[in-house]
């Protein structure tokens, strides 16, 4: 009897101790995750925008008068000033063509000198009647026809001297030398459908973007005053990102807007112009035009607050009773480390914010510190 009731005993015990670990362990299945409380913030997102750059002029470089091209002064790339000689072509029809007009003027001179000889003959004569007013009257419109005659030759002259001075091309402003598709030796003509090359200046550029209309709505509304005009002088500066994807060092102002939608694409092309003292940016180059775009109240979660499958993206809300509901977000936009997302979230709604890999929608969570998520905005 004794060994029955120590071992009721001992039976007692063992059961005990398997009990307890297996209530620790059900107390433990809620798991305790850090929750913030969502709240409304103004941030900014940044919108990019595919962009060409151009230089703040790109001449084409013509020739004005045909001729062979005699010599090529410049190299593909280099750097000229405005006025530096570039090409040369050959000016020996043109300084003969101006040493012909020369003469011209000489001949006409002399004929103008002979018409005004029969005016002074004739003068007397006809004041003393010998002859008729006639023959001083036809003298005297010879003279002005010679006068005429030596004002034209003139004139030649001077087009002779201005052909003769489009021999040698020289650069219409300073900037960078394109293509040089012509060699010394090619037979040129002003009716060329290929230039001879081009000068590009650089010292600033202009990067040309188009806005759709909705954008440019939204670009209108966020930003001060009354007239366009006036929107486009408080812009605040806009950056560049190059094709490689790096940041342009220098900022830039948008300084134009065009005047009327393209009706094939829907858009409006805008202007912005950049200081480029390096150099660095070229005509033809391409890049992205980012705007800040203002967004007062808006939702926003951190992205480690999110988890992303098959290209959509969710969070884990919480109800009264602290269960999770797995919620798919859309996303408008970035702020730094931050989503802005659209209406499916409101103020005060709470999400978790890390520890989700295991949840499933209803699981209960313990909430850990309650916090205001206040996005910080750039």
């Amino acid at each position: 009897m004794k060994k029955l009731f120590f071992s009721s005993i001992i039976l007692s015990l063992i059961l005990q101790a398997c009990s307890e670990p297996k209530a620790a362990t059900e107390a433990t299945t809620v798991p305790s995750l850090p929750v913030y409380t969502v709240n409304e913030a103004d941030a900014h997102t940044i919108k990019e925008y595919p962009a060409a750059i151009r230089g703040i002029t790109d001449i084409e470089i013509r020739p004005q008068v045909g001729g062979t091209l005699e010599r090529v002064y410049v190299d593909e790339g280099a750097y000229v000033t405005k006025g530096q000689l570039l090409f040369k072509i050959n000016e020996r029809p043109f300084r003969e063509q101006l040493n012909i007009t020369i003469a011209n003027v000489n001949a006409a001179k002399a004929a103008l000198i002979n018409t005004q000889l029969e005016i002074d003959k004739l003068t007397p004569l006809v004041q003393n009647k010998v002859v008729s007013d006639f023959q001083l009257k036809s003298a005297q419109a010879a003279h002005q026809v010679a006068l005429s005659n030596l004002e034209q030759a003139k004139a030649m002259v001077e087009n002779a001297k201005i052909d003769l001075g489009y021999s040698n091309v020289h650069a219409p402003v300073s900037g960078y030398i394109g293509r040089l598709p012509k060699r010394q030796g090619s037979l040129l003509s002003p009716t060329d459908v290929e230039a001879l090359t081009t000068v590009s200046n650089v010292s600033q550029v202009y990067v040309y973007f188009s806005l759709g209309e909705i954008d440019f709505i939204q670009f209108k509304n966020q930003n001060l005053g009354t007239t366009l005009s006036d929107k486009v002088k408080n812009l605040a500066p806009v950056t560049l990102e190059l094709a490689d994807k790096s940041a342009y060092q220098e900022v830039g102002k948008i300084d134009a807007v065009n005047g009327q939608f393209d009706p094939n694409t829907g858009s409006i092309m805008l202007r912005a112009t950049f200081p480029n003292p390096q150099g660095i940016l070229r005509s033809g180059n391409t890049g992205k035009i980012q705007l800040k775009i203002k967004h007062d109240h808006a939702i926003l979660v951190p992205q480690e607050a999110t988890v992303e499958v098959q290209d959509k993206v969710f969070v884990y809300a919480l109800d009264g009773a602290n269960k999770v509901t797995k919620k798919q977000i859309q996303i408008v936009g970035r702020s730094g480390n931050n989503y802005l997302i659209g209406d499916e979230l409101q103020s005060g709604d709470r999400i978790v914010h890390k520890g989700f890999d295991r949840l499933q929608d209803g699981m209960q969570i313990a909430p850990e510190t309650k916090k205001v998520f206040a996005a910080k905005t750039n």
